[in-house]
């Protein structure tokens, strides 16, 4: 007999804001170990996602939409599997999220929460500083630059040309990334997660680098660091795609 998944009364579809990365797991009596028993959630529980919720909306990174729909869930959730969810793609609630990881022993009755499809800004996938130095050199041409998790410091060589830098492995909450760059009429388009505060420490000759404002943070998810020389050259800074729908009109 399968174990029936709770549903809040009157939702028969996943809301709006879950991400591919609430998977929904299945538990049958034949099943060799028997699930761990699921936490009933109190209202200090409840307070603190709304608390959350509240502080995200501060930040700019929900609309009222999304706040109002993740507010009643939080005040309607009985286990706290079931508040996961709710914080799981607001650095605000890293803290809190680890907390009720540890309570839940990670994955749940009912639901299991695993990294996303697409980049996400909880927590670094690996320590900074524990994978190698990149080095990456654009004469007239350029490559897409997936910077891997634990990459501490980048440094490019780039003449007439530049390349597309993915920072979102590498980036999360105490994470701070180097990125050197030695450029000559060229220029690079570097993407981060939101949450990311950028310090430019460029020298720039007839140059300059374009921060877009989408991609502004407030240090919840790290700090990118730009170092190095332009001359006749700049950077783009972005919010990379598919965090936020309001500003993919600004990613172009």
């Amino acid at each position: 007999m399968t174990v029936p998944l709770p549903m809040r009364r009157g939702h028969s579809r996943v809301s709006r804001y879950a991400s591919p990365a609430t998977l929904v797991t299945m538990v049958t009596d034949d099943s060799p170990h028997s699930p761990a028993p699921r936490i009933r959630a109190s209202d200090k529980d409840r307070d603190a996602v709304l608390g959350v919720i509240t502080d995200a909306v501060s930040n700019g990174r929900l609309d009222p939409d999304e706040t109002a729909e993740r507010q009643d869930e939080a005040i309607s959730a009985k286990y706290l599997d079931e508040l996961m969810p709710l914080i799981h793609d607001l650095p605000e609630g890293h803290d809190l999220y680890r907390s009720l990881q540890r309570q839940t022993g990670g994955t749940t009755a009912g639901t299991s929460l695993a990294r996303s499809d697409g980049p996400t800004s909880l927590a670094p996938m690996a320590e900074p500083g524990t994978a190698e130095p990149m080095n990456s050199v654009a004469i007239m041409s350029g490559r897409e630059l997936d910077v891997p998790a634990g990459t501490a410091e980048v440094t490019t060589y780039s003449l007439m040309g530049g390349d597309n830098i993915d920072l979102c492995d590498v980036m999360g909450p105490g994470v701070t990334v180097s990125l050197t760059s030695y450029s000559m009429m060229a220029g690079h388009d570097i993407y981060v997660p939101p949450g990311v505060r950028i310090r430019d420490d460029t020298i720039n000759i007839m140059a300059g680098n374009e921060i877009r404002g989408s991609a502004k943070g407030d240090g919840s998810n790290g700090t990118l660091i730009l170092k190095g020389v332009s001359f006749m050259a700049g950077h783009d800074v972005h919010l990379a795609k598919g965090y936020r729908a309001k500003d993919q009109g600004q990613l172009e």
